[in-house]
């Protein structure tokens, strides 16, 4: 089942490439027939899509290696380099379209043939949209940063090019053909911003980022439901990695309990984590009841 989920994300990611450069394509298309500086920057920023894409790719195959001796946990982190990476591509890309507005701030020019380039950067933006909420989705539920990270990557992308064809409808209809850089530079500050917010998202799971409170509350509950014949489970942390989250806790046991029984309990108790959480790694300390003194521990079960 992990392989299968494995080969399907990694297809995912190949297919966004040659995607990308297409919708590349029909924004540079956008930008040649109308000389708008505003559909320039939009084009500017798909080309950042195509490097995004194919980091993407790459990272997710890497990432997916099995554990090996240099890297006993796994190679999952990568995905979060990659998105830290499309983050910062992400910023650069709306300084790129900062630096083709500010001069045509000074002689704003009225776009050539616009009708027909808004036409095709709404085909651009159509297919962007539905691209981003594939890979938003997929990301998410098989827990890949890298391609969450290109979905919100694309995702701003769409709402690049939404503001661009309202600002340059504005333009034709008002006549005022500075509101084309105009609105490059507010496009490109929610870039920015956008930009910004993959790189925190990014930044919090390679600091070791514990599961989100949902989670946590259904592995404490899988424990409590699991946990017959010990005497309860304290010291219990999290942290995730990419698509691997990792659980461990100490397991109070009878002092007279057998090594045999004890391991039963650890099993069971490993599956229903596993069952709440898929594809939870557990590590599971025991321990005799007399360490229940110290303290602080969160009894589960008796």
């Amino acid at each position: 089942m992990v392989a299968d989920n494995n080969t399907f994300v990694r297809r995912l990611a190949l297919f966004g490439i040659p995607l990308a450069f297409g919708v590349m394509g029909l924004k540079l298309c956008a930008w040649w027939v109308t000389g708008s500086v505003a559909l320039l920057s939009d084009a500017l920023e798909s080309t950042v899509n195509v490097i995004a894409a194919f980091l993407a790719y790459f990272v997710i195959r890497y990432a997916q290696k099995p554990a090996d001796d240099d890297h006993p946990y796994g190679h999952h982190k990568a995905e979060y380099l990659s998105a830290v990476l499309e983050g910062v591509l992400i910023v650069v890309a709306a300084l790129l379209i900062i630096r083709e507005a500010i001069p045509a701030l000074q002689n704003p020019t009225l776009p050539d043939a616009p009708f027909l380039g808004l036409a095709i950067n709404g085909l651009a933006a159509v297919i962007n949209a539905a691209w981003a909420t594939v890979l938003i989705r997929v990301g998410r539920s098989h827990r890949s940063p890298a391609l969450s990270a290109d979905g919100q990557h694309i995702m701003s992308d769409v709402v690049t090019s939404i503001g661009v064809i309202v600002g340059l409808l504005l333009v034709l209809a008002t006549g005022h053909a500075i509101l084309d850089p105009v609105l490059a530079i507010l496009v490109a500050l929610n870039i920015i911003w956008q930009g910004w917010k993959v790189i925190a998202q990014s930044v919090a799971g390679l600091m070791d980022v514990a599961v989100s409170p949902e989670e946590a509350e259904a592995i404490r509950q899988a424990i409590k439901e699991n946990s017959e014949g010990s005497l309860g489970v304290h010291y219990l942390r999290s942290r995730r990695a990419g698509a691997a989250t990792f659980v461990a806790f100490d397991l109070v046991v009878p002092s007279t309990m057998s090594v045999r029984d004890a391991h039963l309990i650890c099993d069971r108790l490993e599956m229903a984590v596993h069952d709440a959480v898929p594809g939870t790694r557990v590590t599971i300390h025991v321990e005799p009841e007399n360490e229940m003194a110290h303290g602080a521990g969160i009894e589960l079960s008796r």
